[in-house]
């Protein structure tokens, strides 16, 4: 047995039962094929060479007798080989899916998504298709060759020995046909999983293709993928059509052997008639199953290619680690970094950060794109460890918090929200899945979103196509920060969360969530100066450090990046609307720079 597929025998090992008494049957359903060269032998000798006639019913009988029998075993074997299969991989399936949701966003930020698909999809239905069948088949023609040989040595020793003369030469085919295949199937796989990549990329991005009309360029690349797929393929194609013809050639030299020297043997009266028939048909009873021997190792390396690739995810490093702490108060949501370093792929992104938020303050990052505003405040929630310092949350460090006590206390709302194919009421509801409608109607009034939903046909019934398909960017983030808002966080993180809402309602949002949240931390990313100016302070970094901290009246005084963008998006507030105006006034940019 491949080491990969070994490595999977703690899914298995539970319904090792159904194996074993499948094997019985099979155990018993060969023996009795058996049955028919004896019976034969016996036809020919009594019937038609002895003329005794009257045998011929019972002798025919006990063929169709022995038919039954091994059909009814033959069915046991294989429906509880299925019940193996199945059992089997739908506890796999699950296990990997229960890892799925558990790995961290390091290993989704490497990990395509067709290629998980594709793992949890084709390679599992390879493996258990090996479980179902696979090992059945190997076993089977093991005893198949076993009871023939036996009975071949019962019946004319010389006649098995020459038949046992071939079978090394059946084995080395055997074991150079597997030994190439086994990584042309590993390709394969994994040629598979590209292309299915590439489909699904393709797919989830059509528009931006349509858009730059690349429609040509996206089906050269599946081409090429697909070329890839076929001619991996067409490879191990070429190894079934060079070992097929050596095992019929083997088989048939097995024959011409046998009727020579068998032959021979009923000629010199050495062996009866009947004797050579039946040592005939248990040549062919053999040989049909080793000619299959091909599919049976191609059943096996394509489920030993598909083990590997299941393990692989099996495997994979849990490295947020959870922990047990569970039953504690309702945190208060101060939050501290302490000397706090972090780097994602191998790249430093965050360099000695302390920054100490209290309870129910709203804290504003800035800084230029890349400037470690997003990797700092996913660390709250422990999407990412950092790999010095430590992040507290009321003073305990959140690594000894349980994830899922974190995560219900530290609410995110993304740039990029997701939303499910489901209700536009079970969207809002996703974090707290027993709300009340008018809990839901409250946090979608918040995040000014109950009037444009109120004037969709169904209201909250209203089903949302994928990953938000039908409504604007605006509206799937007012979506989600109802989502965020009704769980009633302690910690509240707005990624850039209102950056596709035009600034009146931005300014209806947080005044919103001023009134009817306070007490809750607040961690505002944006790039809107409009939109930071109201928070108890800023903080501006930039390549991953904090350069500056203060209010937006502090900052605004003083020579550096936040006084540079903010002249850069107000200082032309004089030709923009009524709205920009009050801004730019309300912000001191009638009194000037400052110093």
């Amino acid at each position: 047995m491949p080491e990969s597929i070994r490595k999977l025998y703690p899914y298995y090992k539970d319904h090792r039962s159904f194996l074993l008494w499948g094997l019985f049957c099979l155990i018993f359903a060969n023996a009795l094929s058996l049955a028919y060269p004896y019976l034969l032998d016996l036809i020919v000798n009594r019937v038609i060479v002895a003329h005794e006639y009257g045998e011929l019913p019972w002798l025919l009988a006990a063929m169709l007798g022995a038919a039954v029998a091994k059909g009814a075993f033959n069915f046991g074997q294989g429906y509880l080989a299925q019940k193996f299969g199945s059992n089997t991989a739908f506890g796999l399936r699950n296990a990997i899916y229960h890892k799925l949701n558990w790995l961290p966003f390091s290993y989704y930020d490497e990990t395509h998504t067709g290629d998980l698909m594709s793992r949890l999809t084709l390679d599992l239905d390879a493996f258990r298709m090996f479980l179902a069948f696979g090992i059945n088949n190997l076993v089977g023609l093991g005893l198949i060759v076993v009871f023939g040989i036996a009975y071949m040595y019962s019946m004319n020793a010389i006649l098995a020995t020459v038949i046992l003369i071939l079978m090394p030469f059946l084995a080395v085919i055997a074991i150079r046909f597997d030994t190439k295949l086994r990584p042309i199937y590993r390709t394969i796989r994994e040629n598979l999983s590209t292309l299915n990549s590439g489909v699904q990329e393709n797919v989830m991005g059509v528009r931006t293709v349509k858009s730059f009309a690349q429609e040509n360029r996206e089906i050269g690349k599946f081409n090429g993928n697909n070329g890839l797929y076929f001619t991996s393929n067409m490879e191990a194609a070429v190894l079934w059509k060079k070992f097929f013809p050596y095992i019929e050639l083997v088989g048939n030299v097995g024959v011409v052997l046998v009727l020579g020297v068998g032959g021979y043997l009923v000629m010199t009266h050495a062996t009866s008639l009947g004797n050579l028939v039946a040592f005939l048909s248990i040549v062919w009873f053999m040989i049909w199953p080793m000619s299959q021997l091909g599919y049976f190792l191609n059943n096996m390396t394509q489920a030993s290619a598909a083990a590997k690739r299941l393990d692989e995810v099996l495997s994979a490093p849990q490295a947020i680690a959870n922990t047990s702490q569970s039953e504690a108060p309702a945190a208060r949501g101060r939050v501290s970094f302490c000397n706090v370093s972090a780097g994602f792929g191998g790249r430093a992104v965050l360099t000695n950060i302390d920054l100490d938020v209290e309870a129910g303050q709203t804290v504003a990052l800035l800084g230029l794109t890349g400037s470690g505003k997003s990797s700092l405040v996913q660390l709250i929630p422990r999407f990412y460890d950092p790999l010095s310092g430590q992040v507290l949350l009321d003073g305990v460090d959140v690594r000894e918090w349980s994830l899922d006590r974190l995560r219900r206390e530290v609410a995110v709302v993304f740039q990029e929200p997701f939303l499910f194919s489901t209700t536009i009421f079970a969207n809002i509801a996703y974090g707290k899945p027993d709300a009340t409608v008018a809990e839901v109607e409250r946090a979608a009034a918040l995040a000014d979103a109950a009037e444009f939903i109120e004037r969709l046909p169904e209201g909250y019934s209203t089903l949302v196509g994928e990953r938000g398909l039908g409504l604007s960017g605006g509206q799937k983030q007012r979506l989600a920060l109802a989502r965020a808002i009704l769980m009633n966080p302690s910690v509240l993180i707005l990624d850039d969360a209102t950056s596709a809402v035009d600034m009146e309602t931005e300014f209806r949002i947080q005044r919103a969530l001023d009134e009817h949240l306070r007490g809750c931390t607040t961690f505002v990313i944006a790039h809107r100066i409009s939109t930071l100016k109201r928070a108890d302070f800023i903080v501006v970094l930039a390549d991953g450090r904090i350069v500056a901290r203060g209010s937006h009246d502090e900052l605004l005084s003083q020579p550096g990046l936040y006084r540079d963008i903010f002249r850069k998006q107000f200082a032309d507030a004089a030709q923009g609307d009524e709205f920009a105006r009050s801004l730019w006034a309300s912000s001191g940019g009638d009194r000037g720079w400052g110093a």
